[in-house]
């Protein structure tokens, strides 16, 4: 609303009314509008939590410390939700394209995961929502943004090209003047890392390029499954998720602000996506959002989540890729959802079969999630493949760890842009 207000000034020439005009201050005003929302509005939203008794139901697995965070508040993605509604609606330009599929994903699986954490607590118990109808709201949340970026005009790329200089000693990166419509995204280790889908759909022909972006649907689709469902596994321990989450964050913003940047992604021979700037004031809010709840849920936590945070965090981090063409790096970028993903799916998968060849089920991991093994100590009664650490690691060290890692992933993933 302010963004369109400076707009409307801006016309009258009044002092200061063209600092709407530039990304980076209303990238700021995001993050700061979106950090003190969630400050100051989260401790009465946590009040008004604990009034309401919506407390989280814990079952006994022999954690250090896990009976102690009986009865904290659950349901506290509601305000991450808001912290990131309020400053995109304040300073971001609501007529992008882009900044429209961001706000209906922060909403679609903010309301996903409010239902699936409100049947949690109607029913007292950790049965909320079918997996099923989980899969259901995200699939569809896949095909609209899946085909909105396949059927909108406004959603286009131009490629760079790469020419010799005549004396063949330097090679001089151009930015082509015409948008073009592809379903392109970006792959690492490769000169020029750009990959099209159609590539893989040659052999229909003529309808190349529409198979392609059928293609690209059921990945856009897998993906937002998947990371949502991974950020949901990772929310186990106080301020794992957010943390992790936030790290993510900043790295995407960085992509979208460099890729939304014609001699910024000239000069990087990166993918120049027209309009996906206005993706850096979103992101803004988001990690603002997310640094302001982590104040209260920083070990011990105050408040949780719940499948309203979790989910929506997954989806959001998986379309802001998807909407930048980043895609294919998010197994390296948020390598820590989906190993907690795969960890689960291992000792599930091991369990059954050893159940069925030797009648009783074993297990690779002490504990899944992954974060819960490094809870356990080794050799304690628990028969599993992996053993070690022989001593349980505190949670807040667990934790802290995780965040260093997810740094460590988010370098290496700038790097795979450029080792080509």
């Amino acid at each position: 609303m302010l963004y369109y207000l400076f707009d409307y000034l801006a016309e009258t020439g009044i002092p200061g009314s063209r600092l709407m005009n530039y990304i980076t201050f209303r990238s700021g005003a995001a993050f700061v509008l979106a950090l003190f929302i969630a400050m100051v509005f989260g401790r009465r939203i946590i009040d008004r939590l604990q009034l309401m008794q919506v407390g989280e139901i814990v079952r006994d697995l022999g954690l250090e410390g896990q009976m102690q965070k009986k009865g904290t508040p659950t349901m506290g993605g509601v305000i991450i939700i808001i912290a990131i509604l309020v400053p995109c609606l304040l300073v971001g330009n609501l007529s992008s394209i882009y900044m429209a599929l961001m706000l209906l994903t922060t909403v679609w699986l903010g309301a996903l995961g409010f239902a699936d954490d409100w049947l949690k607590m109607k029913r007292h118990n950790k049965d909320g929502m079918s997996g099923k109808f989980k899969i259901v709201g995200q699939v569809g949340l896949g095909l609209i943004v899946g085909c909105t970026m396949w059927m909108s005009p406004d959603i286009v790329m131009r490629e760079n090209v790469e020419t010799m200089e005549p004396r063949g000693e330097e090679i001089v990166v151009t930015g082509q003047n015409e948008n073009i419509k592809a379903a392109q995204t970006t792959i690492p280790f490769v000169k020029n890392n750009n990959f099209d889908y159609a590539y893989l759909t040659s052999w229909t022909g003529e309808h190349a390029a529409t198979a392609g972006w059928i293609l690209f649907v059921i990945v856009v689709i897998f993906v937002i499954t998947a990371t949502s469902n991974g950020a949901n596994l990772t929310d186990g321990l106080d301020g794992l998720c957010t943390g992790v989450s936030a790290i993510i964050g900043v790295a995407l913003a960085i992509m979208a602000y460099l890729g939304g940047n014609m001699i910024y992604s000239t000069y990087l021979n990166i993918m120049y996506i027209p309009g996906s700037e206005e993706l850096v004031v979103y992101m803004a809010a988001f990690i603002g959002a997310l640094i302001g709840f982590l104040w209260y849920n920083a070990f011990p936590a105050q408040v949780f989540m719940g499948d309203t945070g979790s989910l929506a965090i997954g989806g959001i981090i998986a379309v802001f890729a998807i909407l930048i063409r980043k895609e294919l790096l998010i197994p390296l970028l948020c390598a820590i959802f989906f190993i907690e993903d795969l960890s689960v799916m291992i000792q599930v998968a091991y369990f059954k079969i050893t159940k069925r060849r030797y009648g009783q089920g074993r297990r690779v991991f002490k504990m899944t999630p992954l974060h819960h093994h490094f809870q356990k100590p080794g050799n304690s009664g628990i028969e599993a493949l992996i053993q070690a650490p022989l001593r349980a690691i505190p949670e807040s060290k667990i934790v802290v760890r995780f965040w260093i890692v997810a740094i460590l992933l988010a370098a290496v993933t700038f790097v795979t842009l450029k080792i080509r």
